[in-house]
This record gives structure tokens, sequence and C-alpha cells, in this order.
């Protein structure tokens, strides 16, 4: 929690130490009325007063109530804004740390896990602040300071009330003791419920296709109950707490009236009884502000360990280290090439793997050429590709984008060289417009032309204009409510957008037929004929034409050159080629035929 409190800024420092001082009046009015509850008892009943005197004792003690409701609100207000502002400070933190995590990172935390952080651990973490600037600060000094009136009374009720409070004591610490560790297991377990939602909901459509929906609800349920039983473990802990607390504060109650009974039958007099009742009449106020502190503890017992356990699952995503520094150089030297990538002897492995997944792979690409990979799935082609943005960094070797070390480039000054085409399209929720023109430059605007220009060459020109809004059509969350192949086109539009020194497409024409796929090419190359190309593809018919063809088989170059030189010389490539094509579509000059198979 410390680390939480060295987040608070000068103005939440302000509102804390305002809070703070409202806590102190709250509990100043608090313990100040049974000393008027004393004074009302001592005259009631000995007589001797008249009603104008007890009303006005009684006005005042109403005061002092109402001087505590207010007091009490304008603590919870200084709470719930200083818990607000850590929180949406907090959230900004992750997401930010998050968004510079590389996908070592984020494949070690998960994304259910990171999702769980952001949001319920935050949560927990902002419950905790509001209610502990109310409670826990409260707690001590309405204790401390019940105590120190009571010392002042007979001694007898003062062993009372410590015996009481002894007890709650050990009941916290042991109610703690046993609860705390299943705390840290409730989370653990909603990131596993949030996993396996997540995992249902964003595969819905295999999930109905195979008729599996009695297998995910089983696994869901299996999620479902191993946290549901450790939420249960807690809440019945928990549970114990409030009716013992009842249960010790009528036992003290009755203690105090007990003891005050033979104290005030052994006095002699009226009026000494008198004195002795109205004291004991403040005592019991005393006490159970005492107990109401110890139940406020009870509180922040129920809400603390889980709140614990989050600040440090927090602590984990801030404190994680990129394994992708970053560089420091904004631009490529003066008189560098320009649209240039080059592999030099570069092997990769995956984190704590054991095998290498691309072994020894070297080429160059100049400015304007094509390099493609193909190879069997599995083979390393995609992983090749990713290195060159640096979403993981070559375990041995080094990649050189216009003659500089990508790791010498600021992250943002590289990708800004890059128009990169997953092989999976993602769109975000909002318009296609907005999807396009996605992704600005430094210094760069898009303009609606530059949007539709893109979408022109990325063959999308047709559909979009046909949909309700054109260029402004809403995109639902995940392209939903498009195709695989529109998908494709506008992510594909995304990256031209960008004007590019480098395009990669890793498997970015899958979802398209051959017509479109060669439509595509073709616009790409006229209109984009200066940027450099990595295109991971499976077809023959769409890398046939590149410059430099790379071959991998099992993360190895078997095979490079082009597609006459590897028909030649490349077995592998020839057997690719032939399970596509057949020999006299492959011997042929012209494009492969639109009706072929896949």
């Amino acid at each position: 929690m410390l680390r939480i409190l060295k987040t608070l800024k000068w103005k939440e420092w302000i509102y804390a130490l305002l809070g703070v001082g409202f806590i102190v009046l709250q509990v100043w009015l608090d313990l100040t009325m049974p000393d008027y509850m004393e004074e009302i008892t001592k005259l009631a009943v000995s007589g001797a007063a008249s009603g104008g005197e007890i009303w006005k004792n009684g006005a005042l003690m109403l005061g002092c109530a109402l001087g505590s409701a207010v007091s009490s609100m304008l603590v919870g207000y200084f709470a719930a804004r200083i818990a607000a502002t850590v929180s949406f400070r907090l959230r900004s933190q992750v997401f930010d740390r998050v968004e510079s995590f590389s996908m070592e990172e984020i494949n070690r935390f998960s994304t259910a896990s990171l999702i769980t952080r952001t949001t319920n651990d935050i949560q927990q973490v902002q419950m905790v602040i509001s209610m502990g600037l109310q409670i826990m600060v409260k707690a001590p000094i309405l204790a401390v300071w019940a105590i120190c009136k009571i010392l002042t009374r007979n001694w007898q009720w003062s062993v009372s009330t410590a015996v009481a409070v002894g007890v709650m004591v050990i009941m916290l610490l042991f109610i703690f003791l046993a609860v705390f560790p299943k705390f840290r297991l409730v989370q653990k377990l909603t990131d596993n419920l949030n996993g396996v939602t997540r995992e249902n909901l964003t595969g819905v459509r295999v999930v109905r296709a195979y008729n599996a929906e009695e297998y995910q609800q089983k696994k869901f349920e299996k999620a479902n109950s191993a946290l549901t039983k450790t939420q249960l473990f807690t809440s019945r802990a928990m549970a114990i707490m409030m009716p013992m607390m009842t249960m010790i504060m009528s036992g003290l109650t009755l203690a105090i009236y007990w003891v005050g009974a033979y104290l005030i039958n052994d006095l002699p007099t009226g009026a000494e009884r008198y004195e002795m009742f109205a004291q004991m009449s403040a005592f019991s106020g005393y006490a159970m502000q005492v107990v109401a502190a110890f139940m406020m503890l009870a509180m922040i017992f129920i809400i603390l360990p889980r709140a614990m356990v989050s600040v440090r699952r927090i602590g984990e995503v801030l404190d994680a280290k990129s394994g992708i520094a970053d560089g420091t150089l904004s631009a490529a030297p003066e008189g560098a090439p320009v649209g240039t990538v080059e592999f030099r002897n570069v092997s990769f492995k995956y984190p704590d793997a054991s095998e290498y997944v691309l072994h020894d792979l070297s080429f160059k690409a100049e400015k304007g050429q094509m390099v493609a990979f193909i190879g069997s799935t599995g083979s390393g082609k995609s992983t090749a590709i990713n290195l060159v943005p640096r979403f993981y960094d070559a375990t041995e070797g080094e990649i050189l984008v216009d003659g500089v070390n990508v790791k010498d480039y600021t992250l943002r000054a590289l990708h800004d060289k890059i128009g990169y085409v997953p092989q999976r399209a993602v769109l975000f929720s909002g318009t296609i417009e907005s999807n396009v023109a996605y992704g600005a430059k430094d210094g760069m605007e898009f303009t609606e032309e530059g949007v539709k220009d893109a979408v022109r060459i990325a063959q999308g020109q047709e559909f979009v204009e046909k949909m309700e809004g054109g260029y402004r059509a809403h995109i639902a969350q995940g392209g939903t409510n498009v195709s695989g192949g529109q998908k494709q086109r506008i992510a594909i539009a995304r990256a031209v957008c960008r004007k590019p020194e480098i395009y990669i497409f890793d498997d970015s024409f899958s979802a398209l037929d051959y017509k479109t796929d060669r439509l595509l090419r073709t616009a790409l190359k006229r209109e984009t004929g200066d940027a450099t190309s990595l295109i991971v593809a499976q077809r023959i018919g769409t890398i046939r034409d590149a410059d430099l063809i790379i071959v991998l088989d099992e993360g190895r170059v078997v095979g490079q050159g082009t597609h006459d030189e590897l028909m030649k010389n490349c077995e592998v490539y020839r057997e690719i080629a032939y399970s596509q094509l057949s020999k006299e579509e492959l011997e042929g000059n012209g494009e492969v035929s639109e009706n072929a198979g896949n």
C-alpha cells in the first residue's frame, strides 16, 4: 500500500489532510456525546435540575450528532475523490505499461489476467482507499481516544473493556491468517474464469459449429465452481466476524451494568450513587465507541487482504521490464539506403523454449523489391517477419532496416517505417475511415482522399461504397459485421494509407479470391512500387512474381531465388507448387487461373 501512497499528488495529500482533520473533529464530537449523556443522566436521576438544563444538554448532544454526521459526509467526499483519482491514474499506468510490453510479457501474464488486473484489481484498491480514509484512520484514533477516556474511570470497567478488546484482537488475527492466502487464490481463479469466458466468446462460431456448447459449459462450470468454493470459504469466515462482534458488544454492555450494579450497591449515599450511575451511562458510551472502532477494523479485515493481493498483482505489471529495449535513433543516418531490410545470420527461439524456430536466416531486400516467404505450417515464416517490427528480438544475428540494426531505433521510429498487416486482420470499433486512418505517423495527417485512395488500392472501394454510410459505415468491435475478405482489405488499406517504406504482409491475402488477389497485387505494385514488401503466403500465385522467394522448412532455409530458379533447384518448392497448380499453369507466363484451387 505504500506504493499506492507514493502515487498521490499534492492535491490528493491536501484532501487527505482535510479528511484526517474532519475525522479528528468527528471523533471528538462522538466522544463528547457520552459526557452530555452523563450530565443529563445525573440531572434526571437526582431530580435537582430543571427541565431547561436537561433540554440545553440535550440540544448540545444533538448538535454533536449533527456535526459528526456532516464531518462523516465530508470525509466520505474527500475519500471518494482520492480513490477515484488514484484508480484513474493506476488504470492509465497499467494500460501504458502493457502497451510497452513485448509479446513475451503479454504471453507471460496472459490477456485474461491483464484485463483482470486493469479492472477488478484496481477496483479492489479503489474500494480500500475509499473506505480506508474513513475507517482505517478513524478506527485507531477513536479506539485510543476512547480508551484514554475509559482509563479515567473505575478500573473494574476498564478491565471488562480490555478483556473484550483482547478477544476481538485474537479473533481478527486468527481470521486474517486463515483467509489471506485464500484471497490470493481468488484473484488467480478470477483470471482463469475470465480466460475461459473470453475464449468461449471469441470462439463462439466454432463452438456452435461443432456442437461443443456442453463441453464449454463443463469447462466454465469447473472454473466457476473453483472460484465459488474459494469465495464461499472467505465469505463464511468473514461472516463469522459480525455475529461475534455483536456478541462481544452485548457481553461488554452486560458486564458494564453488572459491575456498575455492584459498585452502586456498595455506595452509602444517594448522591454518590447518582454520580456512579451517571458515570456508568457515560462509560457505556465510551465502551461502545471502542467496540465500534474494532468493528471498523473488522470491516477493513474483510477488504484489506484482497486489496493487498491486488496491489501486489498491479505492482507485478508495473515492475515488469519489457524484453524489448527502446533504442535511441529516431531516423537512419543521412545517406543510408532507404527501404532496405537485411537479415544477417538470424536465429530465434521463443522465451523458455529449448528448440530454435529459425536457424541462420540471411537475405537482403533492396528498396522496391518483394521478398516472399513460403513453407509448410510451422516452418517459421511468420516468426521471421515479426522480428522486423521487434515483436520479438532475434536470439542470434542482427536485422537491419535502412542499414541500421533495428535495436538501435526507437520503437516509434521503427514502426513509422513499416506498414504491417497481420495474419488475422484486426479491426477496431468505429468506422471504416477511422480504421483505415489508424496509426498516423509523426507529422502526418490523413485526408479523406488519402483514405479513399488506400481503400481503392486495397480493392475495397466497391463493397465500402455499398455499405450504409460508405467510408463512415460502422465497424463493430473485431470487425464482426464484415466478412473475412473485407476485413483483410480494410487492414491492407490501413497499411497503404500510412505510405510506409516497408510493407509486411503476414499471409494477408489468404481470405481473398484469386481475382481480387491478382488485382490487389497489381495495384500495390503500381501505386506503391517504391516500397519494399515482405510477404508470407501459402499461394504460389501470390508470390511467383517476387524478386526473392525464401523457402523455409522447419526453420531452415532450403531454397532462395526467383520462382523459375526454385522450380529448377528446390524440391520443397516444387512440391508446394505442384500441390497447388498444374504443370501447364506453372510453365505458363500468364496469371494463375481465377478458378484454380487453393
